[in-house]
């Protein structure tokens, strides 16, 4: 009976004492609860920087090599402060594939610089537009009906014509060095010049001036400006002052580019489009300008900001994918047999290639694939900004963010590619149908022209294009280095990211019949 009596008595006792325990517990676990449910989250690590300037000073020339490297140490999501921007770098394929497809409407505008809105005529591109009902309207106008697959077929003769040019010159110089970057560049210009102009060949000015060297020089100039950093654009309040001149010389340039622009647009008036063969993009165009369908029409600047369009991303990304693919080839004397035999077998020894060979190079499409990764044109793409705020996991992402994608670093990881730093274009040869990777960006691991639904528009083009001259010089000619010279494959960071030193070598015609190397 005292053993019971004394176990009530201590169990009281302990009740009394645990109860408000328990209940000191359960609301401190409460209010730990809540401060995980409402608590706002932070901003993603990065480095600290310097007053004013931030992160400026420690940046190497390399942007995408100092984010991969910043990147190992924040993490995937990282922020940085670069003047007066707030910069945020993804870096995983799941971070891109969140802003890119899940929440693509907050980072659908492009981060514009004071330099691409010149070149875009304020933004009346499909790039730059911020007016999402516009940018539908001429993406519509330019991947379904400009670069439409009956377009592109019948613009083909055009295309050929161009690049057996460019492989008459070679010949013409063979045994003697050639710059391959420049090279490439001349038969992608000009390509695109006859495709845009029609089959009316070079422009000619007022005054007998060659419009078409003239357009050259200004395509040059305009990539140079595009690639140079602007104080102005990290620091707005000296836009006024255009400190480095940059705004000074796009100007120049733009003006060369309305007087030819101008000029083309006042002769195909007076020529007409009699014809496909004629009927380039300028005066496609045109008949969508002064067509009477108020859904698809367009203004003067419209059409020359399309245009300009299809000349930016359809020459410069084109000529330095065919050098770094020919670097890399030089590099791997195996892997460039292969190649060869490949060409051999398909176009045969008696014959140029043609654009009806191209789907079945599926050796050389998994070289331009391996190209593609290793070397993305756009490592950074064209960065964008937040329209509004938002999160990404446990980090906020504030309004106005200009957000980069280090696809270069993507392409590169471990943890997705087996040997990433390994040149393997075999690796796209053994893909199953339910993986298979493709340039639209279906895969984030790989996507050297974006994805999403503003992933590039020029796809269907760069890839013809660029398959058609990098099988035409390869088909055509051995390519050596020049006796003692230094062979890199060093990176220059830029609009499009190059190779440091030019690729320069030396070509010796292959084919057997010589009169091939003549024939347009």
């Amino acid at each position: 009976m005292s053993l019971i009596s004394f176990w009530s008595v201590d169990s009281n006792k302990l009740n009394q004492i645990s109860t408000p325990i328990l209940f000191i517990f359960l609301f401190i676990f409460a209010l730990l609860w809540l401060r995980s449910k409402f608590r706002r989250p932070s901003l993603p690590p990065g480095p600290r920087g310097l007053p004013l300037v931030g992160y400026l000073p420690f940046l190497s020339p390399n942007l995408h090599h100092n984010f991969a490297d910043l990147a190992k140490v924040y993490g995937s999501i990282l922020k940085l402060h670069l003047g007066t921007k707030l910069c945020i770098v993804l870096t995983s394929p799941s971070s891109v594939n969140e802003a890119l497809r899940h929440q693509e409407t907050i980072f659908s505008i492009r981060d514009t610089t004071v330099v691409a809105l010149l070149s875009s005529y304020g933004g009346s591109d499909i790039v730059f537009t911020q007016d999402e009902n516009n940018w539908k309207k001429l993406r519509k106008i330019f991947t379904r009906k400009m670069l439409s697959k009956s377009n592109l077929d019948a613009s083909y003769s055009l295309r050929r014509q161009e690049v057996r040019k460019v492989i008459k010159g070679v010949f013409e110089s063979a045994g003697t060095p050639i710059d391959i970057g420049k090279l490439g560049f001349v038969a992608a210009l000009k390509s695109v010049m006859a495709m845009t102009w029609g089959g009316s060949g070079g422009l000619i000015g007022v005054d007998g001036t060659d419009l078409d060297a003239k357009f050259r020089e200004a395509v040059d100039e305009m990539m140079v400006l595009l690639a140079t950093p602007n104080l102005s654009d990290l620091f707005p309040v000296l836009g006024r002052f255009d400190l480095q001149g940059v705004v000074r010389k796009m100007k120049k340039v733009m003006c060369v580019f309305d007087e030819i622009f101008n000029s083309a647009i006042e002769e195909q008036r007076k020529r007409g489009g009699n014809g496909m063969e004629n009927r380039g993009f300028l005066q496609f165009l045109l008949e969508i300008m002064e067509g009477e369908d108020s859904s698809e029409s367009i203004t003067e600047n419209n059409l020359k900001a399309l245009l300009m369009d299809i000349v930016i991303g359809g020459t410069d990304t084109t000529s330095t994918t065919v050098e770094w693919a020919i670097s890399e080839l030089i590099k791997q004397p195996n892997t460039m047999n292969k190649v060869i035999e490949e060409l051999t077998k398909v176009v045969g020894l008696n014959q140029m290639v043609e654009e009806f060979h191209l789907p079945k190079l599926n050796f050389l499409d998994a070289v331009v694939k391996e190209t593609l990764r290793l070397h993305p044109p756009l490592p950074l793409l064209v960065p964008r900004t937040s329209s509004q705020t938002t999160t990404f996991g446990e980090y906020t992402i504030p309004k106005g963010s200009t957000i980069y994608f280090n696809i270069w670093a993507i392409q590169r990881d471990p943890k997705v590619w087996d040997n990433p730093l390994n040149f393997e274009p075999e690796r796209f040869l053994n893909e199953s149908s339910e993986n298979l990777y493709d340039f639209t960006g279906n895969r984030i691991e790989f996507c050297p022209f974006g994805s999403g639904k503003k992933s590039c528009a020029g796809i269907p083009l760069a890839k013809r294009l660029l398959v058609l001259i990098l099988a035409s010089l390869l088909h055509g000619f051995e390519w050596k280095l020049p006796e003692g010279s230094k062979f890199d494959m060093e990176e220059k960071f830029g609009i499009v990211t190059k190779k440091l030193n030019p690729l320069v070598t030396i070509p010796t015609p292959r084919l057997p019949n010589l009169e091939l190397y003549n024939i347009m």
